[in-house]
């Protein structure tokens, strides 16, 4: 029988609710953590990992042989060192060895994603979802009823945590006031999980506006002044737009906290968020696989984000999969996420680089920290044996005020631009080559070209930044 979008969309929201119900129970203890001590949180994480470590090994085929001589009952995170690293070509070849539960395999996974018309539940309350466009790499995914509720307290729990300081003891809940409008400016529909975890009301009078960013961004821009948020979500480089706009008289709108995620919030979108509403930034690291990596707090003077370390666990090692100490430089990071009992991931590769941060946050938690992501490795420019960091082209490109979104595309001798705006494009371009040359390039061909909208990712509506040459 074919179910309409109308009645798939309806069914959804009916589960939704209920699941919603779920994460605000929760939030409780999310929100409590925050104010555990090392130690609590260490034992606690111990105590998650066994678990995890113990369920995969009975019900997942594929981490049953990796973990033939560990004993999951004794476990520590130091252990996990010897473990294999999982890889995102693992997940494609060896999904149904992953996958730990006999009610649904690859095939019944791309199944529900060719039939939902709407975001979804499967019969047994999994939710399923495709993302990696961004990276070329596509990947199907499933979350658990209880993953998700997880998921979406470490996605919040800092937000409500900094509404509940900043209303103070009258209002120990963050309720009073004027009614919170969320804006969520992320995919919009399926697959992409982005907006089922932050389309998220905390709060009983919460009304929330899922604007889709694959829209043109005029489009964007009336949609979010129609809502008139008092608090936005979404992508990084999306909300750095409308605060762009918002500092040049084209949006007014008067936020009293942002929250930025599924991209890096670059320091030039950090400053045009500050100058245009000066509020606390809320920047989410995470991804499909794992969910949730690290938050900022929003404390004015607390650097960097807080690993969700009661749910996360984040290994930096070398080439060979060591760990490395916090002062040494590491290859790549490793995670498991503690939530993910359906499709354990364990030691799994990121492709992103962190870089630990000495020292307790001034907010007072003991969350360990880690700087901000710039931007996954996978972004930087490889010429032979001379590699160009992405951080060269986001220096020009997003300082230049006449630049409101751009697109750099590797060719053989360097790079063509797009750029949304109107710079002057000869400028543009021998900035760019002056700035190639100290990473041995230096005749680079750069060409700017000015665009009136880089598309999104059909589905995910993440923007590219850098597509690098195949091959």
């Amino acid at each position: 029988m074919c179910v309409s979008r109308e009645d798939s969309a309806a069914v959804y929201q009916r589960l939704r609710a209920a699941h919603l119900s779920a994460v605000r129970a929760a939030l409780e203890d999310h929100v409590a953590r925050l104010s555990w001590s090392r130690q609590r949180i260490e034992h606690h994480r111990t105590e998650r990992l066994r678990a995890l470590l113990g369920f995969a090994r009975e019900r997942s085929p594929f981490h049953a042989a990796r973990m033939t001589d560990l004993d999951p009952a004794t476990a520590t995170v130091d252990d996990l060192a010897r473990l294999p690293a999982m890889t995102k070509q693992d997940v494609q070849s060896e999904w149904d060895a992953i996958v730990s539960t006999p009610d649904i395999d690859r095939a019944g996974a791309e199944r529900v994603l060719a039939r939902q018309g709407w975001f979804s539940y499967t019969p047994t309350g999994l939710q399923v979802f495709s993302s990696g466009g961004s990276s070329g790499v596509r990947g199907v995914y499933i979350w658990d009823w209880e993953q998700f509720v997880t998921l979406a307290c470490l996605a919040w729990r800092w937000q409500v945590r900094g509404e509940r300081a900043s209303a103070g003891p009258a209002d120990p809940a963050g309720e009073a006031g004027r009614p919170a409008r969320l804006a969520v400016l992320e995919a919009g529909e399926p697959p992409h999980a982005s907006t089922p975890l932050f389309d998220i009301a905390t709060g009983p009078s919460t009304q929330t506006f899922v604007i889709p960013t694959t829209a043109p961004f005029d489009q964007i821009l009336r949609a979010v002044a129609d809502a008139r948020p008092t608090h936005l979500v979404g992508y990084a480089s999306v909300i750095g737009r409308l605060a762009r706009a918002a500092n040049a008289g084209e949006l007014d709108i008067r936020p009293v906290r942002v929250s930025t995620n599924s991209e890096p919030l670059s320091a030039q979108d950090r400053d045009a968020i500050d100058t245009a509403w000066s509020v606390p930034v809320h920047n989410l690291w995470g991804s499909t696989e794992i969910g949730v990596q690290a938050v900022g707090c929003g404390h004015r003077d607390g650097d960097g984000l807080h690993i969700c370390s009661d749910e996360v666990i984040l290994e930096r090692v070398d080439a060979a999969g060591r760990p490395v100490a916090p002062d040494k430089p590491a290859a790549r990071t490793l995670a498991t996420g503690l939530a993910g009992r359906t499709f354990p991931f364990i030691r799994y590769d990121l492709g992103d680089e962190i870089t630990p941060l000495p020292g307790r946050c001034a907010c007072g938690s003991s969350m360990p920290r880690v700087a901000d992501i710039v931007g996954r490795r996978d972004d930087d420019f490889r010429y032979g044996r001379r590699t160009v960091p992405a951080s060269v082209f986001r220096h020009v490109l997003g300082t230049d005020p006449l630049i409101s979104e751009y697109q750099v595309r590797q060719t053989a001798g360097g790079a063509d631009v797009l750029v949304v705006g109107s710079p002057d494009t000869t400028a543009v371009a021998t900035a760019l080559a002056l700035s190639l040359r100290p990473y041995g390039l230096p005749d680079a061909d750069i060409g700017v070209t000015t665009v009136a909208r880089i598309p999104r990712h059909a589905s995910t509506g993440k923007l590219r930044r850098f597509v690098a040459l195949s091959g």
